[in-house]
């Protein structure tokens, strides 16, 4: 099952879709509720819910509203919904959940995701705490953290860049010179951090808990 604040226009299977806003208490028990009445259990939970809507211009730029959507977003979402299925792994002693974070928790652009990276950065002890307390019962927990990924939002940041820059590949260049570049030379896709999460989710990593994989083609400069 997947959800998202509004129906895809491709979206192959309705049936196996909700439309919520998981920043929000009553989108996320929708999904719950859902779930357990289309299935009655869960294996897998993959939280993506993220982004910022924080205009530029650095930490007075930010109000209160600003940083209390940045937490709804990035990490009270994941919170609401692993308290609603998280009894439904716990009743089998079996489950996987997966936390996508970001770079930006240890790499923040500080002109213009401040609450956002700390958001992140606030999921991730979560996600780890949750790890420590879940494993022992058979539920594990990881994180994924991408970098630069050229989703269709990016892609959309990068039309809007490029009314300033000149072109496309201009406004490319100009957010990956201001992450510090990415020695691979191009942002991540889709695909690539599905693959991962896959990989996580799946038999292959089960001794895997309580670690995050950063995605970010060399991004982050530090070890």
């Amino acid at each position: 099952m997947t959800t998202a604040r509004s129906v895809p226009a491709d979206l192959a299977d309705p049936e196996r879709f909700v439309e919520a806003d998981l920043s929000s208490n009553e989108g996320t028990m929708k999904v719950i509720e859902a779930v357990k009445e289309r299935f009655g259990t869960i294996d897998i939970v993959v939280n993506n819910v993220g982004g910022s809507s924080t205009p530029p211009g650095g930490f007075f730029a930010a109000s209160d509203e600003h940083w209390l959507e940045a937490l709804n977003l990035n990490l009270l979402a994941a919170v609401r919904l692993d308290r609603g299925l998280l009894p439904l792994m716990l009743e089998k002693r079996k489950g996987v959940i997966i936390h996508i974070s970001s770079i930006q928790r240890v790499l923040p652009l500080v002109e213009s995701t401040i609450p956002y990276a700390a958001a992140k950065a606030a999921l991730s002890n979560y996600s780890k705490s949750l790890s420590k307390e879940f494993s022992p019962q058979g539920i594990r927990v990881n994180r994924v953290a991408p970098g630069f990924i050229q989703t269709a939002a990016a892609d959309a940041m990068m039309e809007n860049i490029a009314q300033v820059t000149g072109s496309f590949e201009s406004a490319l260049q100009s957010v990956m010179d201001a992450l510090g570049g990415i020695p691979v030379g191009r942002p991540g896709f889709p695909e690539e951090v599905g693959e991962l999460v896959a990989f996580l989710a799946s038999e292959r990593a089960a001794s895997i808990t309580g670690a995050e994989y950063v995605i970010d083609g060399g991004t982050v400069p530090t070890v």
